[in-house]
Parts: C-alpha cells; sequence; structure tokens
C-alpha cells in the first residue's frame, strides 16, 4: 500500500532520523537530504588538537526512546553501540572552594548532600527527587510521547486532576527549589535542569522538575559519543530502504494545489516528493527562509521568546587541580543575575556558569596527558544581529579561564587553540534562530503546548525536531520525528499521491 510513496527529510538531525527510519521500515521511499557533511545535526563533532570532540549535546538520557526505535526498525538497541551506566551524574563546583557529586544511587547522593549541606537538605533531596518522579510519571505517556495535545485534551488523557496539579504548572521552578531546599547552592544546581530546555529556572515552570527524575532514571556514556548515537540511527534507517544525500542545500519547499509536491535544492534540482518532513527550526519556515509557500507552515519565534544560545569551545588541553568527571559543572555566584543577564539585558555575566564535558573521563578513568573538552556558557540567542551580539567572545574565554581557576580547574595553556563556536555561528549552522539551540523557550505554562505539532498548515508538510512538540533535547528531537512519521502515515490513507 505504501510502495512507492515517496518522503523526503530535510535534515538528519535526532528528528530527521528517527522519522526516517519509521518510514522507511514502514515502506515509503524515503530520501533525507541535509546540507552537512554527515548526520547528527547539533550531534556534531569538531577537531581540535588532532583530536574529534563531540561539539553538540553530551548527555543521553531517556533509553526507553531508543530502544522503542530500534524495536520498530527490527533490531536492538545497544546491539551496535557500546553504552555503559554512569555512577556518577555531574560533579559540581563553586568558587567558595565547595564541590558535590550527584550519583546515580539515590542513597549516594542523599549521603553526599548530607556532608555537603546537613542532613534536613538530604532528606530535601530525597522527597524533591519523589515528587520529580511523579511529575514524569503524569507526563511521559500522555504528553511527551503522544501528539500535541491542548491544555484541556492532556487533562482528559491524564484522567485525574490531583496528579495534574501536582505538575506545578503555575509555579516558577526557582519558587519551588525555594521551597525544597535552603542551602541556595542546591537551588543552583537542580534549577541547572530548566538549562536542559533553554529556560531560565526563575521563569520556568515547576514542571520541568521531571527533567531531574530522566537524569536519576539512568545517564549512559557512548562509546564514540553522541555521534555514534547518530551513525547507529542512520544504520537504522538505511536498513529499512532510506537513503541519504548530504552537501543537499535545500532552498524551497514546493507545493502545488493539493500540498507539498518536492523541494528545489540551492544546485537547481528538483525532487518530487509525496510529503516532506521538516527536521529544523520552525521559525525558518516562518521566516520564508524555505520559500514563500510554505511560510504559513508554521510561526516564527519571536527574538524575546528564544531559548537559550552558547558560547563553547571544543579543546584539546591538559588540566589541573580539581579532578574532572564526565560531565562537571562550575557554577556563578549569582544565578539570577546570569539569567538576567542573557535574558534581560542579553549578554553574558562576569562569571557565568560553565559546563564541561570531558570526554576521555570514564569512571575512575583520568588521562594522564590531553583531553578533549567541550565547554559551554549560556548566551543570549541574539546571533542574526551580527558579531555574536554585541559580546565580545575573546572577553568571554578569558573570564571563563579565571572563573575555572577560582572553582579550583586549571587549563594548560587556557584555551590556546580551541574551537570556539559562538551565537554568531549557531544561527549560520540553523538558519532564523539567531542561535538559540532549543526553539522557543518555556518560560510559561502554556509554553509547552505553543510549540507546533507533527501536522503542520501545509498539507503533506511535517514537522520533526527541538522546535516542534514534544520539546527539546536529542530524546525529546527523536520522539517528535516519530510522532512525524506516524502522523504522516495516518494522513496517507487520506491523501492520493501527486
Amino acid at each position: 500500500m505504501t510502495a512507492g510513496r515517496r518522503v523526503v527529510v530535510i535534515g538528519a538531525g535526532a528528528g530527521g532520523l528517527a522519522a526516517a527510519s519509521d518510514l522507511a521500515h514502514a515502506g515509503f521511499d524515503v530520501t533525507v537530504l541535509d546540507k552537512a557533511a554527515c548526520e547528527g545535526g547539533k550531534m556534531r563533532q569538531v577537531e581540535a588538537g588532532g583530536l574529534k570532540i563531540d561539539a553538540g549535546p553530551t548527555v543521553f538520557t531517556m533509553r526507553w526512546v531508543f530502544e522503542a526505535l530500534f524495536e520498530a526498525g527490527g533490531q536492538t538497541f545497544g546491539s551496535t553501540l557500546g553504552l555503559s551506566p554512569a555512577n556518577i551524574l555531574a560533579r559540581h563546583a563553586w568558587r567558595d572552594g565547595s564541590q558535590l557529586d550527584l550519583h546515580a544511587d539515590i542513597s549516594e547522593s542523599v549521603s553526599a548532600i548530607a556532608a555537603f549541606a546537613g542532613a534536613a537538605e538530604g532528606d530535601a533531596y530525597r522527597a524533591f527527587i519523589a515528587e520529580c518522579r511523579d511529575i514524569h510519571a503524569t507526563l511521559k505517556d500522555s504528553f511527551m510521547a503522544a501528539p500535541k495535545p491542548s491544555p484541556t485534551g492532556l487533562v482528559m488523557r491524564v484522567g485525574d486532576l490531583g496528579a495534574m496539579w501536582r505538575t506545578r504548572p503555575f509555579d516558577t521552578y526557582w519558587s519551588r527549589l525555594t521551597q525544597r531546599f535552603k542551602d541556595p547552592r542546591l537551588r543552583q544546581l537542580f534549577g541547572r535542569y530548566s538549562t536542559y530546555v533553554g529556560s531560565s529556572p526563575f521563569r520556568a515552570p515547576a514542571t520541568l522538575m521531571l527533567i531531574a527524575h530522566v537524569e536519576q532514571d539512568g545517564v549512559w556514556l557512548l562509546d564514540g559519543g553522541m555521534r555514534a548515537l547518530a551513525g547507529a540511527i542512520r544504520n537504522l534507517a538505511e536498513a529499512g530502504g532510506a537513503h541519504f544525500r548530504f552537501g543537499a542545500d535545500v532552498e524551497q519547499i514546493l507545493t502545488g494545489s493539493s500540498g507539498v509536491r518536492g523541494v528545489r535544492l540551492r544546485s537547481g534540482e528538483e525532487i518530487p516528493a509525496d510529503a516532506v518532513v521538516f527536521n529544523g527550526d520552525a521559525s525558518a519556515l516562518g521566516t520564508g527562509l524555505l520559500g514563500g509557500d510554505v511560510r504559513r507552515a508554521a510561526r516564527a519565534v519571536s527574538r524575546a521568546s528564544r531559548s537559550l544560545s552558547a558560547i563553547t569551545w571544543c579543546a584539546a588541553t591538559r588540566t589541573g587541580g580539581m579532578p574532572l568527571a564526565y560531565h562537571n559543572v562550575f557554577f556563578s555566584d549569582d544565578y539570577a543575575d546570569e539569567f538576567g543577564a542573557v535574558f534581560q539585558r542579553r549578554t553574558i555575566t562576569d562569571h557565568p556558569t560553565v559546563y564541561i564535558c570531558a570526554q576521555d573521563r570514564r569512571e575512575g578513568s583520568a588521562p594522564g596527558g590531553t583531553e578533549r573538552l567541550l565547554l559551554l556558557v549560556n548566551a543570549p540567542p541574539d546571533g542574526d544581529l551580527g558579531a555574536s551580539g554585541g559580546i565580545d567572545p575573546g572577553a568571554v574565554t578569558e573570564r571563563v579561564i579565571e572563573h575555572l581557576a577560582a572553582c579550583g580547574l586549571t587549563l594548560d595553556g587556557g584555551l590556546e587553540g580551541a574551537v570556539r563556536t559562538t551565537p554568531e555561528s549557531f544561527n549560520a549552522l540553523f538558519p532564523a534562530t539567531g542561535g538559540a539551540l532549543y526553539g522557543a523557550a518555556n518560560h510559561s505554562s502554556m509554553a509547552s503546548f505553543a510549540r507546533p505539532g507533527s501536522a503542520s498548515r501545509v498539507a503533506g508538510l511535517y514537522l520533526a525536531g527541538g522546535s516542534a512538540h514534544p520539546g527539546s533535547g536529542v530524546p525529546m528531537a527523536t520522539l517528535s520525528g516519530r510522532l512525524a512519521a506516524a502522523r504522516l502515515q495516518k494522513d496517507f490513507v487520506r491523501r492520493p499521491a501527486l
């Protein structure tokens, strides 16, 4: 029934790869186009000091999402990937010299927090994780893995007003953390989870506490990094018959009287299609970058509503002082000012929080020489203003090195030779975003419902990726691709081939 039906997937990020796999295994004729040289999208690598370094997402969670995807393709997830569980979820440090590890074992974390901030705070953490688990259980199947619901529709799916109320959509994340923890360092630590979806903990709903459960439920380290995951999903899609073309820059999505009819590349080549899955930021459609005919497919996100951007450094260097884990966070002294700087003043504070992924630091290992680091600080998403939105990346680099030293970590040679990516660079990689890495920010109780769903306003055009429902992050983008593929198949029987 599906033989000969042509689907073009634009973008080989997590969402596009997942959609391509599901559609190919369902019998569709799938072609994936990407202007990059290889699959992955934001799961990209860059070379620094002769070493390949993951330069995008680094935290792998929600393994169940990928197990289901591979099962649908007739394979077992992990059969071609090397995975190991992280026992230390992350190592955290402050300028006052204090340090705290979070562990995969809740009891170990309780003990560590009690030693760090007192027994009462250890008990508060246990209660916090229980609350996060409850929110996740309420929303996992009803929202994250389901087609985009309305607020009323979500309540009907959950079927329990008490459970919905306990997701705390009308409390801010920070206010809930203030109720839970007395130690401001713990508020910082757990407030950081809102940045996983590009948002400020001072403006995001407390519902985002579910991210803490997602991480507590399991963080995994992948042999070959996150790029290996992208390659594995590509292989899965190709096993179903999907075709990949790289260096293929789509200039326009073509439409006819009944909807989408294909795409045109910048080379002038036209590729016919009965349906298109767009795995890019929805703002690229809304701003007309893919042609005026599909501008109405999705609304562009305003600058004020964009999520966080970042400045990142990929460095091959030696470290000294504080020993690193795989995931590390070096906190600023004034968290409120940090987010006020980014979202209101559109700049970066003097001592921004720095995330470091030390990609050669497996459990119990410590490289004896040069190691691969990805460093990241949050930045305003103004990369489309030019010159990195008025921010001096060189000055930020110096402040980052000073902040790390104050927290106990030294970098041999600083960040000389590091490959730096700015909001302007991210905007060039992902057009129409301003460098925002997560679509729209989750800064209201209704923000999650404002993301576009799988089906666009143009017949035959479907949306996948972090700017679409259910949201940003590699697992959520993967779910978005599967939802787009499912909706396309549902609509297929009602729409004749062109």
